[in-house]
């Protein structure tokens, strides 16, 4: 049975305690009235979680001095941690779990257990949900502007078009076109700029975070290839459908005023 621990770095600072020194744990029984009972630690190690509540609450250790101190079986545990893949299905799991063990155990999911951690993120995605739906929202002013100003620097060229024939969708086809085209070539360096900051940011860890805040050290970072996919192909959808608008504007021009205008 090793004598050895691993403490976190927080209590570490708080009881001015360093790799290599021994200290003494208390253990104290809540039914009894006898006096509690020692242990002495090695501390071979210090650890950083990343989250305050669980750095100031938990030592690692082995398990055998509490099945001695709570006179338990080698195969007796307080309690023991179950993963799973498909996190949507987390309840699921934690009530066909709680079916099949005995009446006098319980199961709780982590969800659960840390409300306020999981309420934290639930308020973190709203906000960038709610931050790009604003991008979105200027971004669509933006095109329909510069789609608006295109068409009135062109409207002697869309009269002559119309007068030697040409019908409105083909007019208008060619202004979405070159909106089209511009709006490819930004995809195209957002997506060099974008991945390649959040791919220095995977490997080098240049955006750092205060964990006391925040729960992570570093801004985290996921990347696969269907949501890249997916956020591009979308966004073409979504600027096609955007410049529609502005460009119905063209079948509004008379092609005398057109050609006339100034």
């Amino acid at each position: 049975m090793s004598n050895q621990v691993l403490i976190s770095e927080y209590l570490a600072n708080r009881l001015g305690l360093k790799v290599g020194d021994k200290a003494l744990a208390y253990f104290f029984n809540k039914n009894s009235s006898t006096p509690p009972r020692t242990r002495a630690f090695t501390i071979s190690g210090l650890y950083n979680s990343g989250f305050q509540q669980f750095d100031a609450q938990f030592i690692i250790g082995d398990i055998r001095h509490i099945q001695r101190l709570n006179k338990w079986e080698p195969d007796q545990i307080g309690a023991f941690e179950l993963f799973v893949k498909d996190f949507d299905l987390i309840e699921q799991t934690n009530n066909e779990v709680y079916d099949a063990i005995g009446s006098m155990l319980d199961t709780q999911t982590i969800r659960n257990r840390f409300y306020a951690i999981f309420e934290w993120l639930e308020l973190f995605d709203f906000n960038v949900v709610l931050i790009i739906v604003m991008m979105i929202i200027v971004a669509g002013f933006n095109m329909i502007t510069a789609l608006l100003v295109l068409i009135l620097e062109r409207t002697k060229m869309i009269g002559i078009l119309k007068a030697m024939g040409s019908d409105n969708w083909s007019v208008r086809k060619i202004f979405i076109y070159n909106s089209m085209y511009l709006v490819g070539v930004g995809l195209i360096w957002g997506n060099i700029i974008g991945i390649g900051l959040l791919l220095l940011q995977q490997h080098f860890n240049l955006f750092a975070l205060d964990p006391n805040t925040y729960y992570v050290s570093q801004v985290p970072v996921y990347l696969h290839w269907s949501y890249i996919v997916a956020l591009n192909f979308g966004t073409l959808i979504l600027c096609f459908l955007i410049l529609l608008i502005p460009s119905y504007i063209i079948s509004k021009i008379s092609p005398v005023k057109a050609i006339r205008f100034e």
